[in-house]
């Protein structure tokens, strides 16, 4: 069976099993976490569609590791006034494992 949740502003499609790495969550490492914006489930035999949700549905995970992605590196130029200015930005995750689909 697979699912498609929304969390924070980005759709996901999962599965019972998968690891995925979304934007942070305020939850402790161990801890399990029930998204409720469930907008698609279904397999072979039953489709369900959400309009924009399913009412009752809800995907259980566990989280994993709260962490930070690899720095990624910035420049702020401004032509003919000698102004250039380097910044870097290292963004957040939570990564969860998708424990059921119900």
């Amino acid at each position: 069976m697979i699912a498609i949740i929304s969390t924070g502003g980005k759709q996901y499609k999962v599965s019972e099993g998968d690891k995925i790495k979304i934007e942070k969550i305020d939850a402790e490492v161990g801890d399990n976490f029930i998204f409720s914006e469930v907008l698609f489930t279904g397999d072979v035999k039953d489709v369900k569609i959400g309009e924009p949700t399913i009412k009752g549905a809800v995907v259980e995970s566990k989280v994993l590791e709260q962490g930070r992605y690899k720095k990624v590196w910035g420049i702020k130029h401004k032509a003919k006034k000698r102004y250039k200015m380097k910044f870097g930005h290292k963004q957040t995750y939570t990564e969860v494992e998708i424990t059921k689909i119900g």
